[in-house]
């Protein structure tokens, strides 16, 4: 199980409240506004806001070498410190579809890139009557085209 025992008590807690439970993921290398965005709008979706957080194994097979550009040690500390962000849980695998089914969220929100049939376990989670959602992106920012300006690519 990918989920500590706290955060899991703390879910069963919160699904006893009925209160509404968010995944989002992604690798969030070098935060931008576009990733905030991101973030503040799933955290609209429900009451407790989990970020699925790519390893560095993880977004160094997805990205290349070179990145991550911080450690996975070091972006869960960035994204714990946003208010709308209640939880991170670091994955090694590629995609977040072990820890979706773990966690059983009531909402899954991916940014707008994605088609529905793109987004990872959303099957899943629409399996048991969960919601996904895909929040419009904020244009302008994409951390591979931040990174390639800085290198003056």
């Amino acid at each position: 199980m990918r989920i500590p025992p706290e955060l899991a008590e703390r879910l069963s807690a919160l699904r006893a409240q009925k209160k509404t439970i968010v995944f989002t993921n992604g690798c969030f290398d070098l935060l931008h506004p576009g990733h905030i965005h991101q973030l503040r709008e799933a955290k609209k979706l429900g009451d407790f806001l989990i970020v699925g957080l790519n390893s560095d194994a993880s977004v160094r097979r997805l990205k290349g070498e070179g990145r991550p550009l911080l450690s996975a040690d070091a972006r869960r500390e960035l994204l714990l410190a946003i208010r709308y962000v209640d939880a991170v849980i670091v994955f090694d695998e590629d995609t977040p579809e072990v820890l979706i089914r773990e966690v059983q969220p009531d909402v899954l929100a991916k940014g707008a890139e994605y088609t529905e049939e793109d987004i990872v376990g959303a099957e899943f989670v629409q399996s048991y009557g969960g919601r996904v959602v895909r929040i419009p992106m904020l244009t302008g920012y994409s951390t591979t085209d931040l990174i390639a300006r800085v290198r003056g690519k």
